[in-house]
């Protein structure tokens, strides 16, 4: 089995497992829509049994009708082995706007979690899981992005408070300051850990910090026995990923729908 293949057949659809409460997971033939555990709707599938045409349209376009009936956003997260080849231009025409693609890639546990997490001077890793916490975190990556992640603090709060062993969320500080953080999932009955977040401050940056929360999060995963990791990661944390020996199985673009 290749990597893909495992990536495939062990984490898509990726549905939160137990649903968090507020939380609604719907069917709609193919597809999984997932409702309030982000800033607006999430579609995932494994694949679409093969739509073409006319049937794979009305499918997207029911997906629009509800965007609409309901005022939320929906990101459709599209691979780019997905079949049939032509489902982007299908989803730009039903309005879908394409964000930054993605690189997603995947590698053994082992070699990650053999190495000590090493951060500078002054700085140290520590597991959270308190609110306050949480709006640190939201704090800095709006430092980062200039835009509003208010999301994280209740949808990650949802997913500690359904299940504790399913999260893990790390921050890195430099006195009380929150620098960097990032988060690592468990998905049930996979072998899989799967790592979020990574954003850092400008001023810490090329410091090894984000190698240090990749490395803290694999001993994570490996006393949890999971041997494979995997991540969504932009073209700033592609290369140090790759460095570490994860490499690129596909790449995934969101394209969002907003009403």
């Amino acid at each position: 089995m290749t990597l893909r293949d495992a990536y495939d057949n062990q984490l898509r659809p990726e549905i939160p497992d137990p649903v968090p409460a507020g939380v609604t997971v719907e069917r709609d033939g193919p597809l999984v829509r997932i409702s309030g555990l982000d800033a607006g709707g999430f579609i995932t599938y494994r694949d679409l049994g093969g739509l073409t045409g006319d049937a794979l349209d009305e499918l997207i376009a029911r997906q629009v009708r509800l965007c609409r009936e309901r005022g939320e956003s929906a990101e459709w997260k599209l691979n780019e082995h997905d079949e049939p080849a032509d489902l982007a231009d299908r989803l730009r025409a039903a309005g879908f706007v394409p964000e930054d693609r993605e690189t997603v890639v995947v590698g053994p546990v082992a070699p990650l979690a053999a190495a000590l997490p090493v951060v500078p001077e002054g700085v140290r890793l520590r597991e959270v899981t308190s609110r306050a916490d949480l709006e640190r975190i939201a704090a800095m990556e709006e430092e980062v992005w200039q835009e509003d992640r208010s999301h994280l603090v209740w949808g990650l709060a949802k997913e500690i408070d359904a299940d504790p062993n399913s999260i893990t969320v790390v921050v890195a500080e430099a006195d009380e300051t929150v620098v960097s953080a990032g988060w690592v999932r468990f998905p049930a009955n996979t072998g899989f850990a799967t790592l979020w977040g990574g954003s850092t401050l400008p001023q810490w940056r090329r410091k090894g910090i984000y190698r240090a929360l990749v490395n803290y999060r694999a001993r994570l995963a490996e006393q949890r026995g999971r041997t494979l990791m995997q991540v969504d990661c932009s073209e700033d944390s592609r290369p140090i990923l790759q460095r570490l020996g994860l490499v690129p199985v596909t790449t995934t673009t969101p394209y969002v729908y907003t009403p």
